[in-house]
Order: structure tokens, then sequence, then C-alpha cells
């Protein structure tokens, strides 16, 4: 019982400081680019597709809730659609409930912040103590089913989801949405992340064409592309599967910055 309470009180704690930086950084999404958001473009996408409607922004955290429950159960762990998608849109739901102003709601960092901090709260605190509650082989059969499908969720569903809409965006979108997602999913592992770059990239110069802020965005993402590649060592894989010799420089270069394919 002792367990169980530290269990809970340190889920009330840890899921209101979650809830708190999650409701706070996508309402701050919203005045960028004069304030900087502390959210994922993802979340900014989603939160969009709700059209403000309390109900579809209810429903939309739930359909991940049941998810998100069965792999705390399975592996232990909280999903990364707790802070990115449930805590965000039900914190949006409450907040739009009686007010649909939304400078007052969903805009407003300090009304979401809090609203996050009490969804996170209650969220992560039911989360951990209900999985606690289940009996090991329980959990252990819940793992074996959900890991699998998890991994099949990730990569490649969602990737070939967003390629998707990045081809319906339109020809440039899904020329740059198709080129960066390829190289982030040689870089990361998964093109998700390349895809949604694409498209910032391409609606941007789509609608103030190529201007210092699009070019900006655009070196950015190149930098990030560039110098992930090097901390993860995806130079030195890409030229020993072409049979190519690493160049010593490049060598001695990933040695002293510890970097390369073994970190």
């Amino acid at each position: 019982m002792s367990e169980w309470l530290v269990i809970l009180s340190s889920s009330l704690i840890i899921g209101a400081l979650c809830g708190f930086g999650a409701g706070a950084g996508v309402a701050r999404m919203f005045h960028a680019p004069k304030v900087q958001g502390a959210g994922a473009f993802r979340t900014l996408g989603e939160l969009n597709a709700c059209e403000n409607d309390p109900i579809a922004h209810g429903s939309f955290g739930l359909g991940f809730f049941f998810n998100s429950w069965a792999t705390v159960v399975g592996s232990g762990a909280l999903t990364g659609d707790v802070d990115h998608r449930i805590i965000p849109h039900w914190a949006a739901a409450l907040s739009l409930w009686r007010n649909k102003n939304l400078d007052e709601t969903l805009h407003n960092p300090r009304r979401m912040a809090w609203l996050g901090a009490i969804v996170g709260a209650v969220l992560v605190a039911f989360l951990n103590s209900t999985a606690t509650a289940v009996p090991e082989g329980l959990r252990s059969v819940a793992g074996a089913v959900l890991g699998p499908a998890s991994a099949w969720l990730l990569n490649p569903v969602m990737p070939a989801i967003f390629w998707l809409a990045a081809i319906d965006a339109g020809r440039r979108a899904g020329a740059w949405g198709t080129v960066l997602g390829g190289l982030a999913h040689m870089v990361f592992g998964n093109a998700v992340p390349g895809i949604v770059l694409g498209i910032v990239i391409a609606k941007g110069v789509d609608d103030l064409g190529w201007t210092r802020v699009t070019r900006s965005i655009t070196v950015a993402v190149a930098l990030l592309f560039v110098v992930s590649g090097f901390l993860r060592g995806v130079d030195v894989t890409l030229l020993t599967q072409l049979n190519l010799s690493i160049p010593d420089w490049l060598a001695e270069l990933h040695r002293v910055t510890g970097t390369g394919p073994s970190k």
C-alpha cells in the first residue's frame, strides 16, 4: 500500500509539471514568431484540425488515451502521446467548453498551463497507479503484444500518413516532404520530422515567397540535418556501406567529439 501511495504522489507531481509545460508550450506556439513556443508541429496541426470544437478535442485525446493506457500496462512506460496529444487536447477541451474566445482560452498560455497541470496530474496518476495494480503475468502478455504494435504505428504507419498529408498539401509540399522525409529516415530513423519540416518550408514559401524568414528556416533545417547526421555517425555509416575508406581526419574528428555510429 505504501508503494502505491509513493507512485501516486510522485505521478501527481510529475504529471502536473509535465502538463503545465505542455499546456503553456502549445498555447505559446500560436503566438510565434513573436514569442518562442515549446510544443511540436504535429501537436499544433492536430489542435487546428479539431477546429476549436471541445468535443473534437476531447474525443481526439480519448482515442490516444486507451493506447497509452495499454502501453503503460504492457511496458511500464508513458508514450509521447500523453504530453503531445492527450494533455493538450483535453486541456483545450476544458478551456473551450464554455468560452470560445481563443485569445482567452486556447491561445492563453497561463490558462492552458494550469489546465494542462490539472489534466496531467490526474492522467499520469491514473495511468501509473492502475498499471501497478495489474498482475505481472498479464503485464508480460500485454507487453509482448503491444511492443510490436507500437513499433508498427511509429514506423511505417505514421510516416505514411504524414507523407500523404504532404502530397495532399500541394506539389511543393509533397516534393519537400518527400526529400526531407527520406533524409530524416536516414538520419533519425523516422521520416515524420523531415516530412513535417518539409511541409512547413513549402507552405511558408507558398504564402510568403523566398523571404528572409523562409531562407532562415531552410538554412536552420539544413544545419539540423548536417549536425544530427554527424553526431549520429551517418557520414561514417554511409561511407562504410558504399565500401569507401573513411578519411583519417573524419575518423579523428568523431573520436575527439565522442560521436559516431557506436554512440
